[in-house]
């Protein structure tokens, strides 16, 4: 009898710390550095949401990491958060707010020089056969007054932690941002196997300034 209450009680106290373990969500504009930083995770051990849908390409030659139902998000298909729980998950940050309350996230929010952003993202149309109309000086504010915002948004949710990384210094000197990333996470993750996925090879769209 006391065994069994002994792995009763052991199931529940699992369950409930199943329950509490945050959903890690990377994010930060398209072409911020996001797929890079899910790589970085899955080299440092941690269990991935993707479904391999989106596969690389000339604009990510090391693959997207995305999960398609992510995309449904404004439209209500939450579902799929539940068993996210312990795992990461990339979300653009203009889907953040449609995350479901009741979990846990942890956000590691990925910032990149904004000339890169519109670069990078004008090839990837270019490449598609498309083109924005709107100037990148124009498109720049847009996007610089939207990452204000959800960040002072993050700021007032009691469910959610950020940590802020920054993409053109994690390329010059990995080891630190990594390490930042595996205490934000409650550690043990591979900090090694994380620096050694960052490639300068693959720092395209270089920008002086911000």
């Amino acid at each position: 009898m006391k065994l069994f209450s002994s792995l009763f009680g052991k199931q529940k106290a699992d369950a409930g710390n199943e329950e509490k373990r945050a959903v890690v969500v990377v994010s930060g504009l398209p072409r911020s550095g996001t797929s890079m930083m899910m790589k970085m995770l899955e080299a440092g051990g941690m269990e991935l949401v993707i479904d391999g849908i989106r596969t690389a390409d000339d604009d990510n030659p090391k693959g997207y990491y995305e999960f398609e139902r992510v995309k449904q998000l404004d439209k209500g298909d939450v579902a799929w958060v539940a068993e996210a729980r312990g795992k990461a998950v990339k979300v653009i940050s203009a889907l953040l707010e449609h995350l479901p309350p009741g979990y846990e996230y942890k956000v590691l929010f990925m910032n990149r020089k904004m000339p890169e952003v519109l670069a990078s993202q004008r090839k990837m149309l270019a490449r598609r056969g498309e083109k924005s109309e709107i100037s990148d000086e124009k498109l720049a504010q847009l996007l610089r007054k939207h990452v204000q915002q959800v960040k002072r948004w993050l700021a007032q949710q009691p469910n959610f932690e950020m940590l802020d990384l920054d993409y053109n210094a994690m390329l010059a000197d990995p080891e630190p941002w990594a390490e930042k990333v595996n205490a934000f996470l409650g550690g043990g993750l591979d900090v090694q196997a994380m620096i050694e996925v960052v490639d300068p090879n693959l720092y395209r769209n270089r920008a002086k300034d911000s």
